[in-house]
């Protein structure tokens, strides 16, 4: 068992190092070690104790081995204490303590108050004792810190390089008493190694604002509010942009004033709830982690008033030309109109302002309408429209026509009377509808009957005459006047009457000179020669003519042919036949006939051959 005077040098050695780390100055501010992690730190020096025990330690301790490198994630303060364990074997166990900078503070009281830590000298000494250092410090949980540690600054490691000495220093005190003197003498002879300090990180970029937005103008404006628009900055930067700030201050004064209480994302806003007639100057303000950005100014001031626009009337094609409505029609006309402000609408009509009880006029922010519930003829005239803005105005005129049927003409008349004819006239009616006369209907109608029927249509004269009547038919006739709504519901009708007369007609047949048809008999068709056979009747013919008629007489071989029974003589329409029935042997001859009027005769003759009819042989015999 080592003797305990070696935790009173121990403390005596510890005593520099503890001034040095209160010269050292102080490192960033940490949280407060607690005392568990430094109570911790020797617990493995308690259990490498028990083997300890087991043999001597002076023999690992004149030939000490060289230190387990430490892993490649250690802190750049756990390299500061590898070249200390080189000399001191017993200072592999205090490597994972010093790389907590305030753990290493605490470790050192802790060690050298306990007694178990004086058996650490023979557990260095041997190589299990080696092996398990290593692990330890790869399980330091400050070890594995080793990035966060670069980040601190050099006086800060110049003080964790401190507490790490002191806890060397111990260990190796420790160790003394089980080890040669030699061995405290050649480790304190020896000097540390120069410790490489961790490079250092290069300073965050400096935040910056941003440029200034560009393109600010107004979009609108009115009476109580003001719309502006702009552009993003150009230059935004790494910082980002965080949103803008909008600000006012009236014309004269400096004093600005941010009229949006959190910061603006979009590139447009309506600054409202301000006074008419005031003038203002606005900015607009980025705004990011850098801070505010120059401003973008509006190069005048504003005046919050609404942007004057001219006024304009947009007649309607429709009405541009007379507009025509029947008597007792609903009228709405709407005209639509544009100004900035709401201009102020009028109404005329002739001149003279509407009359409330027959118009109405409804007028919006875009249109204007006039409205007549039931128009009468009184209702027509020109109707005009003023829009006015400011000092500016514009008019639309409109013809408002209101039409009816027209009246009767205003007289009518029969001017006169002849054959089967009568000439009419009548005169223009007196009220035409408010509108043009296209025509008129003139009808007739038979007294006897009292119909009436339409002769004339869409006649345009002052005057007609009716043709065609029937003799002997008194008439009466009317007159419609006609317009764009139609026929008149009354006509004009003739006062008299007209009366188509029947007259007397005495013929008078021409005086023509009878011709004289008286002719001598003259035959037309002469007789011809006749054969025939005894026994056989046959014909004779001819035809005669003459006026006035002839007497005819027929002759045999000269000899007048009287009432004989065996002759038939017929004359009809001049055609004269003879008749001879069953001529025997001797009735042939000679036979004329003879036509006698007073104005002469004439005869034609004819021979008649009458033959033997022929006999068979066999009647002969």
């Amino acid at each position: 068992m080592p003797s305990k005077p070696a935790p009173i040098k121990k403390a005596a050695k510890k005593e520099p190092a503890k001034k040095e780390e209160e010269k050292a100055p102080e490192p960033a501010p940490a949280p407060a070690p607690e005392p568990a992690p430094a109570e911790a730190a020797p617990a493995p020096a308690e259990g490498e104790a028990a083997p300890a025990e087991e043999g001597p330690a002076a023999p690992p301790a004149e030939e000490p081995k060289p230190p387990t490198p430490p892993p490649a994630d250690a802190a750049p303060t756990e390299e500061a204490a590898a070249p200390v364990a080189a000399d001191e074997p017993a200072s592999d166990a205090a490597a994972p303590v010093a790389a907590d900078e305030p753990a290493s503070d605490a470790a050192a009281p802790a060690a050298a108050e306990e007694p178990v830590v004086d058996a650490a000298a023979p557990a260095a000494a041997e190589e299990p004792a080696v092996d398990a250092a290593a692990p330890a410090a790869a399980e330091e949980p400050a070890a594995d810190a080793s990035a966060p540690a670069a980040e601190i600054p050099p006086a800060a490691t110049d003080a964790a390089e401190a507490p790490a000495d002191a806890a060397a220093a111990p260990a190796a005190d420790e160790a003394a008493p089980a080890a040669e003197a030699p061995a405290d003498a050649e480790a304190a002879e020896a000097p540390a190694p120069e410790e490489p300090k961790a490079p250092t990180p290069p300073p965050p970029p400096p935040k910056e604002p941003t440029s200034a937005p560009v393109e600010l103008f107004i979009e609108d404006k009115n009476d109580t509010s003001v719309t502006i628009i702009w552009s993003q900055p150009e230059n935004i930067g790494l910082s980002g942009l965080d949103g803008y700030t909008i600000e006012i201050c009236k014309e004269g004064t400096e004093d600005w004033k941010a009229v949006n209480e959190d910061l603006q994302k979009s590139c447009r806003y309506v600054i409202k709830n301000q006074t008419t007639g005031d003038r203002l100057k606005i900015r607009v303000v980025a705004v990011n982690a850098g801070g505010r950005s120059p401003p973008v100014t509006l190069p005048e001031a504003v005046l919050v008033k609404e942007i004057a626009d001219r006024p304009k009337v947009r007649l309607p094609r429709f009405l541009r030309q007379r507009y025509v409505a029947n008597v007792g029609d609903k009228i709405n006309l709407t005209i639509p109109f544009t100004g900035k402000p709401k201009p102020v609408v009028t109404w005329t009509k002739d001149g003279k302002p509407l009359d409330a009880k027959r118009v109405n006029i409804r007028s919006s922010d875009r249109d204007s309408i006039l409205f007549i519930r039931t128009s009468e003829r009184d209702d027509s005239g020109v109707y005009e429209m003023c829009v006015k803005v400011d000092d500016f105005e514009d008019k639309a005129s409109l013809i408002l026509q209101i039409v009816e049927l027209p009246g009767p003409p205003a007289t009518m008349k029969i001017v006169d009377t002849w054959g089967f004819n009568v000439a009419l006239e009548w005169t223009p009616p007196v009220d035409s509808g408010n509108t043009d006369i296209k025509g008129y209907t003139v009808q007739k109608a038979d007294k006897k009957t009292g119909d009436w029927f339409t002769v004339l249509e869409h006649y345009h004269r002052l005057n007609a005459t009716i043709s065609d009547l029937i003799m002997g038919n008194t008439y009466k006739f009317r007159v419609f006047a006609e317009n764009k709504c139609g026929l008149s519901e009354t006509a004009a009708v003739t006062k008299g009457e007209a009366k188509i007369l029947k007259t007397g007609i005495d013929y008078k047949p021409p005086n023509y000179q009878e011709r004289d048809f008286t002719e001598a008999p003259k035959f037309t068709t002469p007789l011809s020669d006749r054969a025939t056979t005894v026994g056989y009747s046959t014909k004779l013919l001819c035809s005669v003519r003459g006026e006035p008629k002839p007497k005819v007489q027929w002759m045999k071989n000269q000899m007048i042919i009287g009432d004989d029974p065996k002759f038939r003589q017929i004359c009809v329409q001049g055609i004269c036949s003879l008749e001879i029935r069953k001529p025997g042997n001797f009735d042939g001859g000679v036979y004329t006939c003879k036509a006698m009027n007073k104005h002469g005769e004439a005869t034609v003759c004819c021979k008649l051959e009458v033959k033997q009819a022929a006999v068979p042989d066999a009647a002969k015999k």
